[in-house]
């Protein structure tokens, strides 16, 4: 399998990011195998670079637009993409962070023979967040909610399956893998409720409450479940296991009360998952 030649420096220092950006996947990432850990790392902050233009709070929703289409052309697109971007993004990077001026550092690190497959999904993404922002995350049906989380999470389960492809000739269900992220993006949703209400934004559709969305997000992780149970031993299986399993644990903890994973139970699931 080849892929473009990059040093352990770049792949530590995206490593470092990714801690930063989420524990929850610096975990499973940090247990692949060497060529498939940098194309699920390229990806994962790509996307947490166009996520934090789509929810940045001093951006307004007209330079969010230009900046997601802006990047969708640049992904789509075979031209050089360092320049590109950089002309892009440049002229806000007072306000940008660091993960989003990077996105080209990122973008290198994918080994070349799954970079189409990455630049397909980071291009998408990054059109679904524009018209997202356009419609004001306008959600009333189920049907709204599913688009949503597709946009944001299941279209990452959908690349995984590529990618679990790529690397060994993983087979999986991909309509089951949107499910794994539609269901690991309702779990955020419940846990994140008052915050997003406070920022002024309603993922719940009319007439939903607690328990509405708590089945919508049983149900999709049962999916999970079914997508799991399908893979076959390997670094697929062994990733999955852990966000899914600390899915199930948050869901539990907030119905019961609570709200987020103490440390020690995340370790806990962690080593319980991998051991």
């Amino acid at each position: 399998m080849e892929g473009i030649l990059i040093s352990n420096v770049t792949l530590n220092e995206a490593m470092i990011m990714l801690k930063k950006t989420s524990r929850t996947f610096y975990i499973p990432i940090s247990y692949l195998e060497l060529g498939l850990k940098e194309a699920v790392t390229s990806a994962y902050l790509c996307m947490r670079a166009i996520d934090e233009i789509e929810d940045h709070k001093e951006l307004t929703d007209e330079l969010k637009v230009k900046l997601l289409l802006g990047i969708h052309d640049i992904f789509k697109s075979e031209d050089t993409m360092v320049t590109q971007t950089q002309h892009l993004l440049s002229p806000y990077q007072e306000i940008l962070p660091d993960v989003t001026m990077q996105i080209d550092d990122w973008a290198l690190l994918c080994p070349s023979s799954c970079t189409p497959i990455v630049n397909r999904y980071i291009a998408k993404m990054s059109l679904h967040m524009a018209q997202w922002v356009q419609s004001g995350w306008n959600i009333h049906t189920e049907e709204d909610l599913d688009r949503y989380t597709y946009s944001v999470a299941g279209m990452v389960g959908e690349m995984l399956s590529e990618l679990w492809l790529w690397h060994d000739g993983t087979q999986s269900d991909s309509t089951k893998a949107i499910a794994f992220g539609r269901g690991l993006q309702a779990v955020n949703i419940l846990r994140n409720r008052e915050e997003d209400l406070h920022r002024g934004v309603d993922f719940y559709p009319d007439g939903w409450g607690f328990k509405e969305m708590q089945q919508y997000t049983r149900r999709n992780l049962q999916i999970a479940d079914s997508y799991i149970a399908d893979l076959k031993d390997g670094p697929a299986l062994k990733f999955c296991k852990i966000p899914l399993s600390l899915a199930h644990a948050t869901v539990n903890l907030i119905s019961a009360g609570g709200s987020k994973l103490t440390r020690d139970a995340v370790l806990k699931i962690v080593n319980r998952v991998t051991g």
